[in-house]
């Protein structure tokens, strides 16, 4: 297997790279649509909401969780999960930044 590139770039590049990576699915981007509605919910809620499965619902927050877009708490059997909002409003900007730089927007 080859080496990884990520090295050669700053963790701000490696962050907003991975972000970018676990928005790359539409379920996530439903995912990410339904938490900012609802605010906060369990796993069963979305898969109430969406056309998936309990399973894969659950597989696509541990990405949107790794990928830092999403926090969740325990909450007795339950996790609990919302959106980073911190996390989301910087990737937001670093998009916007280039976008601007660029002359896009």
């Amino acid at each position: 297997m080859g080496k990884t590139k990520s090295g050669l770039f700053s963790e701000r590049h490696n962050r907003l790279a991975k972000m970018a990576k676990a928005l790359a699915h539409p379920a996530r981007v439903a995912i990410l649509e339904a938490l900012v509605r609802r605010g906060s919910c369990v796993c069963g809620d979305l898969v109430d909401e969406l056309p998936l499965s309990q399973a894969t619902v659950s597989q696509h927050l541990k990405a949107m969780k790794e990928a830092g877009l999403i926090k969740g708490e325990i909450e007795g059997q339950f996790t609990c999960y919302c959106v980073d909002k911190k996390a989301c409003q910087e990737a937001w900007k670093a998009l916007g930044g280039m976008l601007e730089v660029a002359g896009c927007c």
